[in-house]
């Protein structure tokens, strides 16, 4: 499967299309430049319909930049997708949404492996960083959201409901 050239700009896109075609004035709007009718003169159309990379107003299409959005929408729902997908750059500031977060991430590190298996701090640490830089900080959170349990001198991690 071919890697993506830019996998934020096709998401974007594919966002973007969704976005217009729950609207029914968008899709119109769209329908209108897709035909080649140009697009509306109705600026709360026109407005989100200029931010499309991919059509002009004359309704001409950049395929390319298309078939580039569906190659990464393909890949990222392939078994591949973990190899292009970017580190967390941050984990949320609140403390119940950093919770959140790090519960899913210490979920996803047993899930693969494996729900019953017991982690080293240097295991865990070492699959937590594949999905965020502060490892510690996932760690914690996990252990304090009740989604990890710590051994008493903290050298090893379970998954609590593994327990």
């Amino acid at each position: 499967m071919p890697t993506p050239r830019d996998l934020p700009s096709a998401l974007s896109r594919a966002h973007m299309l969704c976005a217009l075609l729950a609207a029914p004035k968008l899709r119109r709007g769209l329908g209108a430049m897709l035909s080649g009718s140009g697009a509306s003169e109705d600026p709360a159309v026109r407005g989100p319909l200029s931010r499309l990379d991919w059509i002009d107003d004359d309704g001409e299409v950049d395929a390319a930049a298309l078939r580039d959005s569906a190659e990464v929408l393909a890949l990222l729902r392939s078994g591949e997708a973990i190899l292009e997908v970017p580190r967390l750059p941050e984990i949320p500031q609140k403390t119940e949404e950093s919770r959140e977060v790090c519960g899913r991430i210490a979920r996803l590190v047993f899930e693969r492996a494996g729900r019953g298996r017991t982690l080293s701090e240097a295991e865990l640490n070492a699959a937590i960083a594949m999905f965020a830089r502060d490892v510690a900080l996932v760690r914690r959170d996990a252990v304090d959201a009740g989604v990890l349990t710590r051994s008493a001198d903290g050298s090893t991690y379970r998954l609590a409901d593994a327990d």
